[in-house]
């Protein structure tokens, strides 16, 4: 039993505990999670991930991500602006994704209020809420679900009209979005 330390995976690399329970894990979290991004669409498509993986596993989503993109014209904010009522309504039939009706509706209005940023605006808007680089956690109990950087990015990303983007996703997508490196201190895919 762990006590939310770095734990040896199966190649005996230490790396953080929750990301050792499958191989789609392992991937996610060596190559992806706590990496940059940028671009509009990208961080839509997250932005987008993360607010249909409340009340779920991160896995559940992970595993369906590609029915995601395919659903969601691969996450082109202009594309998924232009969506219809025939969009939404096959997107709730469609079993690759999830198919909740609120987080659908979500995506598509997010969708619509960010076509009408410019270009970069999302971007900028989300990194200029990245805090200070701070101590690495040494264990899972040191990493907060929300901070005060995130309820910012949350009532920001509000205030401009868009919705399922409460603190704690935000601080999830700031995760997912190398705003913060969370990898434990002894973790292999830490950065820094």
């Amino acid at each position: 039993m762990s006590d939310g330390a770095a734990l040896a995976g199966p190649d005996g690399l230490l790396r953080c505990p929750w990301a050792l329970s499958t191989e789609d894990y392992v991937a996610y979290h060596d190559d992806e999670w706590g990496r940059p991004v940028h671009g509009d669409d990208a961080l839509f498509e997250r932005l987008s991930l993360e607010a249909f993986q409340s009340g779920l596993s991160w896995i559940t989503i992970l595993r369906r991500r590609e029915g995601f993109r395919a659903a969601f014209a691969g996450f082109g904010i202009a594309a998924v602006a232009a969506f219809t009522e025939e969009d939404r309504d096959r997107l709730l039939a469609d079993e690759g994704i999830i198919r909740n009706r609120a987080k659908v509706d979500a995506t598509m209005a997010n969708a619509r209020v960010l076509a009408d940023w410019a270009p970069g605006a999302l971007d900028e808007l989300i990194w200029s809420h990245a805090p200070k680089p701070a101590p690495a956690p040494r264990t899972l109990g040191d990493v907060p679900a929300i901070t005060p950087e995130s309820t910012a990015l949350s009532k920001a990303l509000k205030k401009r009209g868009l919705r399922f983007v409460g603190p704690t996703t935000a601080y999830a997508l700031m995760q997912a979005c190398g705003l913060v490196d969370d990898h434990l201190a002894a973790c292999t895919a830490r950065q820094g």
